[in-house]
């Protein structure tokens, strides 16, 4: 693989967290008696061996005092998307080639996971490899899944990823959804990073939107499908108590 020194590893980590009614920063709610981001720390380790780039906001200093020198850290003033949230950690990726951006608040992401983004990433010198996952439906347990992001294919292949709230009723129900985990040729992602904007129901800048970017530039695009219970995240306590069911 190439020279760690090229690739650098963000951690989305300045969300609030409202509907886990809790004043915690998300990242920082328990999981088996500790903070999500710790999960996924461990395996950004066993994967990489690598210390990753946390990108805090909401009540910074708590995720700073809690994972003290386990990161470097970006700061997210405002919380205006993951697109935005990742163009504050610009200036301390400066030398990297590549760019991996996880979600703090995905804790079942396992070492190999990360690991195969990175190698199909490299392989295939796309501009984007990322995870999706592929639900049978959105009942019982896999409910956790209706307000992920749909796949959006012409010919197999993809031409862009349709936000939840966003989404026409045709489009919810596509099975194919965004599992989170993304590499990035860093200076393609830069350079488009600059052109989303944000006119969508939520006014932020998604990450996604450069998914539609690369597909009319003819920028190579590719997937790595994972399992759906590694796909996980937790948005409410009704979300973390499925992800307890899958931890071990």
């Amino acid at each position: 693989m190439e020279n760690l020194n090229k690739i650098e590893i963000l951690i989305l980590a300045a969300g609030k967290g409202k509907r886990m009614q809790s004043d915690l920063p998300k990242v920082l709610v328990e999981l088996k008696g500790k903070p999500m981001i710790k999960h996924i720390l461990e395996s950004i380790k066993k994967a990489f061996h690598k210390k990753p780039i946390a990108i805090v906001g909401h009540k910074a200093e708590l995720v700073k005092s809690e994972l003290k020198d386990l990161c470097f850290y970006a700061l997210q003033k405002e919380q205006l998307g993951t697109g935005h949230a990742v163009a504050c950690a610009k200036n301390i990726c400066k030398k990297a080639k590549h760019i991996i951006v996880l979600s703090g608040d995905q804790p079942l992401i396992t070492p190999k996971t990360i690991k195969n983004l990175m190698e199909k990433h490299l392989k295939s010198k796309s501009k984007i490899t990322f995870t999706t996952t592929e639900v049978s439906d959105f009942k019982d347990w896999r409910k956790a899944f209706t307000g992920f992001g749909r796949i959006l294919r012409k010919n197999g292949e993809v031409v862009g990823i349709r936000e939840y709230k966003d989404a026409n009723e045709k489009e919810k129900e596509i099975k194919e959804v965004n599992a989170g985990c993304y590499a990035f040729d860093a200076k393609w992602l830069w350079k488009n990073l600059e052109k989303i904007k944000n006119n969508n129901i939520q006014n932020e800048y998604y990450l996604t939107d450069l998914f539609k970017i690369a597909s009319k530039n003819g920028d190579l695009i590719e997937t790595v499908k994972i399992d759906s219970s590694e796909a996980l995240g937790a948005n409410s306590k009704e979300e973390l108590e499925i992800l307890e069911k899958f931890t071990i």
